[in-house]
């Protein structure tokens, strides 16, 4: 059996390789591979593996877009220190969603799921079928009402209704209702879209996502640029691109 990691952490990928050599001794290991970028090229340029452990979270995105982007055949485990993921991931032949620190217990049962569905996952309308289960089911359920902030060492929840949007700096930020910023353990704004509802949130810019709820006014000036007012904030008017203008408009206005 051949099994390709993908893994950005390089102590908890040779943790991994160690769970994995003791639970599957005959496997043939690919990897670590540690980035988006990387595991495209690896998939390009060799046969396809019969099983695929993977991080989401990677140091220049998420695997979840790697496999969105190509015909996957074989089974992945996904492995994460988060848990929002857990429905886009189902729907890309995940057998298995193992939260970090991976426990050996976890991953031995991941691996028996493995053997038990591995004849199945070369069955066409098998895997057609989970994935329209998964997809269906992640409709119902697909964005986040509340988010975790960091308070000192303490850790808080914001719910989505009082988000003025997420911004982006050292770090990415909340900011809530009251004006006030609070760190969370997102590492981009691309990972926080995924789990917004687009109906109530836009990507004004590179730096910053916006709640609709929030949005006071908005100016074009004389280059149409828009420049965005925010209710119960400090915050300068935040600047949308000519480019931009003419989506948030259509968003606003929807």
């Amino acid at each position: 059996m051949n099994i390709l990691i993908i893994e950005d952490e390089p102590l908890v990928a040779v943790s991994l390789i160690r769970l994995v050599k003791e639970l599957e001794p005959g496997a043939v290991l690919y990897g670590p591979v540690a980035s988006v970028e990387e595991s495209k090229e690896w998939l390009q340029s060799h046969p396809g593996p019969d099983l695929i452990l993977s991080d989401i979270q990677l140091s220049d995105g998420i695997s979840l877009d790697v496999f969105a982007d190509r015909s996957i055949d074989c089974p992945i485990i996904f492995t994460t220190a988060y848990n929002e993921y857990a429905i886009r991931a189902f729907k890309v032949n995940s057998i298995d969603y193992l939260l970090k620190p991976i426990e050996k217990k976890e991953l031995e049962i991941a691996f028996q799921k493995f053997h038990q569905l591995q004849d199945k996952f070369h069955n066409a309308l098998y895997v057609e079928g989970v994935k329209k289960l998964f997809g269906n089911f992640a409709q119902s359920n697909k964005y986040k009402e509340r988010f975790a902030v960091h308070i000192g060492r303490s850790v808080t929840f914001v719910q989505q209704q009082d988000i003025i949007g997420f911004s982006k700096e050292e770090v990415i930020y909340l900011l809530n209702n009251e004006g006030k910023k609070f760190i969370t353990d997102f590492r981009s704004l691309d990972e926080i879209q995924e789990l917004l509802d687009p109906k109530l949130f836009f990507r004004a810019n590179r730096q910053f996502i916006i709640h609709l709820r929030f949005i006071e006014s908005f100016r074009t000036d004389e280059l149409g640029k828009l420049h965005v007012t925010i209710k119960c904030s400090k915050l300068d008017e935040l600047v949308i691109s000519k480019e931009k203008a003419a989506e948030f408009r259509k968003w606003f206005d929807a």
